[in-house]
């Protein structure tokens, strides 16, 4: 992955627009735009601002060995096979949202089996009267 592209990745898993960014970085947004196009090269003074504001190691940013490994995501009964570069703490985040967001599902999903099991009681009791 290239730096403009994880800068990007960083900034879209935090949530926030280009324009935030450009504010955070006190610049335009064309400009900051350029950046994650990667239209333009980044001086190291701005690449160390950048890592700052997303609160991610500048070498994070910047490095080029990246070793993969394999972690497998258990959802229900599907098995992910998801690629992880150690030194990409953007995919590790990324990873624990999935992981996260599949356990809410969950629970979700058993509140709304409950909320069937209610209303099949209401509407019997209602047929009874």
């Amino acid at each position: 992955m290239k730096i403009n592209e994880k800068i990007r990745f960083i900034r879209e898993l935090k949530g926030w627009s280009q324009e935030e960014m450009a504010e955070k970085l006190n610049m335009s947004s064309g400009g900051y735009a350029n950046i994650e196009r990667g239209g333009t090269d980044i001086q190291y003074s701005r690449l160390e601002q950048i890592s700052k504001i997303l609160d991610t190691k500048l070498s994070e940013l910047t490095d080029l060995e990246e070793k993969n490994f394999q972690v497998f995501l258990a959802g229900n009964d599907i098995e992910n096979q998801v690629t992880i570069h150690p030194s990409d703490t953007q995919l590790q985040h990324q990873l624990e949202k999935a992981q996260l967001t599949i356990k809410q599902q969950q629970q979700e999903i058993l509140y709304l089996k409950q909320e069937v099991i209610n209303l099949k009681e209401i509407i019997e009791l209602i047929k009874k009267k």
